[in-house]
């Protein structure tokens, strides 16, 4: 058995020791952080909805219940990608900037900076596979966490993928590094929203991962077709909504999210999901992304939540992996039992599409990191089933 085989194997047991559905958790996630601008005490006693309660084929799905998750996520989101004023900080993705270019073993590793915006070059690293025979290759954007920068993916993931055959840009988000050197804390979602308006800076996410998939499939030697993402920690919040909204992407892995948008984590925080920020056409100061998750104050728990974009990237391949499973309200940062309950309700969509294998969630007890013994078989298992030369088995 080859060595691919074997990472198969091992990835598709793994997964299939986790339990399909677990009724118990089909609830709200409790509040754990303390920083949560919506305290929701009782909130865990509230059964997290069901998204196919009446549908009864696909076509429902796709002309009813869709167009609606759509229109209200595009609504909280501001917007999707660029609209006919913003187009013009644009330009040309493939005007890329070469920096070094170094010929490692298995790879040749390129050091570029690539015009998200005509006046904003971002860091990358391109890993080409040498050695790479005839035909395209699979492609894979692999986005940083918080604290390291564009070069950890690399070590993380893009070496091994690289040596196997994928071709491999690595980057972080806009909120690491953004114009004039502005990051997270020291001005970067301000200036999003000076240029663009509301953009919440999650979808902006988006769209910067959607351009990085633009300049990969200019590439001669990538199969425009095989493009993944995966992304840990920050990275894997824009993954699950990469998933949801860049179908430049075959398939997404997002490393450890923290699921819930009232969990443990920081959803709230002003560059992710911005949720005590005023729309800007409504003037008011009670009308804020959290009046649109939390569309009835009187009942506990947000009414919106990340099941519905779990739903949204179906019928994509998607796979979450958590670093906590190994107890219920605990994981903090990370994903625990708890998420199974988010999971359960968009596999539902996932099954009533007839593709539920294509949703996965593998719980380990690796903790918060972007590797691990558990971890690395799952992710690697997932791109050699959906981006490998033997994809869709």
């Amino acid at each position: 058995m080859t060595a691919s085989a074997l990472i198969v194997l091992a990835g598709a047991l793994l997964m299939r020791g986790q339990p399909a559905e677990d009724a118990t958790r089909l609830t709200y996630h409790r509040v754990t952080s303390r920083e949560s601008p919506a305290p929701e005490p009782g909130a865990e006693h509230q059964p997290i909805p069901s998204l196919v309660e009446g549908l009864k084929s696909p076509r429902d799905w796709y002309r009813k219940r869709r167009p609606q998750l759509l229109a209200l996520w595009t609504r909280i989101l501001g917007k999707l990608e660029p609209d006919r004023r913003d187009r013009r900080w644009f330009g040309d993705i493939r005007a890329a900037r070469i920096l070094e270019t170094r010929e490692l073993e298995s790879y040749t590793r390129i050091r570029l900076d690539l015009p998200i915006e005509k006046d904003f070059y971002q860091k990358h690293l391109l890993l080409v596979p040498r050695n790479r025979g005839r035909g395209r290759l699979p492609a894979v954007v692999c986005w940083s966490s918080s604290t390291p920068d564009f070069t950890a993916p690399e070590s993380w993931w893009g070496s091994w993928l690289a040596s196997r055959g994928y071709v491999v840009l690595t980057s972080w988000s806009f909120i690491r590094h953004y114009r004039d050197g502005t990051a997270a804390r020291t001005g970067a979602p301000e200036k999003l929203y000076e240029r663009f308006g509301h953009w919440l800076p999650i979808a902006k996410m988006v769209h910067d991962a959607r351009r990085q998939a633009g300049y990969l499939r200019s590439l001669a030697l990538v199969d425009g077709k095989r493009i993944g993402f995966i992304g840990f920690s920050l990275g894997a919040k824009a993954a699950l909504y990469v998933a949801a909204f860049a179908p430049e992407f075959a398939a997404v892995v997002s490393l450890d999210p923290h699921i819930p948008l009232n969990g443990g984590s920081n959803w709230y925080a002003p560059w992710y999901l911005d949720w005590l920020r005023p729309f800007p056409d409504i003037p008011t100061p009670q009308r804020t992304v959290l009046s649109l998750l939390d569309a009835d104050p009187r009942r506990p728990g947000l009414e919106r939540d990340h099941h519905e974009i779990l739903a949204l990237a179906a019928p994509r391949p998607l796979l979450i992996i958590g670093g906590s499973g190994h107890c219920e309200d605990c994981g903090e940062h990370s994903d625990d039992r708890q998420s199974w309950g988010y999971v359960n309700r968009a596999r539902e969509v996932y099954r009533l599409l007839g593709v539920p294998e294509r949703l996965q969630f593998v719980l380990t007890r690796d903790g918060h990191r972007p590797n691990g013994p558990a971890i690395d078989p799952a992710w690697q298992a997932f791109f050699e089933r959906w981006l490998g030369m033997g994809r869709g088995r």
